[in-house]
């Protein structure tokens, strides 16, 4: 189960997870399957939200996005793609920075997963209906095996979490929880 495989650590970012109440639960759980994976030796993958300073890669057609782009105009992206310290990466772990929602949007994340051989792609990251739902339709039609860690998940929306880690990633995932994966 543990060949071939990496776990996906997603958008992350301190300055990301101030969009929810309170983000300690799911960094508490991330934590725990980021030391699962390290105790399995499974690589972990960071991919971080970020631009340019300036923000020269958003373009006004992109919805997500071009609403943002005055407010991020000014932001030092050194600073925005910075992990949270609770989940920071170790020297030997892997970061690759996004442009889009999708961790293989604009990233070198295909690149890294064909150089290390990786098929199954195990899942955590901040927002279920965001990236982690990007991140895994794109997987799929890659042809990548994929788990979701479902309370490695998160969403300002507990029901559309809800609805996507118990019916629309069944159509392309094992959904599982941490404590299941770590006993797998």
């Amino acid at each position: 189960m543990n060949e071939n495989s990496a776990l996906l650590v997603m958008d992350m970012q301190s300055a990301i997870l101030t969009s929810l109440q309170d983000s300690t639960v799911i960094v508490e759980n991330i934590a725990q399957a980021i030391k699962v994976a390290r105790s399995k030796n499974i690589p972990i993958i960071y991919a971080t939200l970020g631009f340019k300073n300036g923000a020269s890669e958003i373009s006004p057609n992109n919805k997500t996005f071009a609403k943002t782009r005055e407010h991020i105009n000014n932001i030092n992206f050194d600073d925005f793609t910075k992990v949270h310290p609770a989940l920071a990466p170790q020297e030997n772990d892997i970061q690759v920075i996004k442009r889009r929602i999708s961790a293989f949007a604009g990233s070198a994340l295909e690149v890294v997963l064909r150089s290390k051989d990786i098929k199954h792609l195990v899942m955590t990251g901040y927002a279920t209906s965001g990236i982690v739902l990007s991140t895994t339709t794109e997987a799929a039609d890659k042809d990548y095996k994929i788990t979701i860690l479902s309370d490695g998940c998160a969403d300002t929306d507990e029901e559309v979490h809800h609805v996507l880690t118990t019916k629309v990633f069944l159509r392309y995932a094992n959904v599982t929880t941490i404590k299941e994966w770590e006993n797998s």
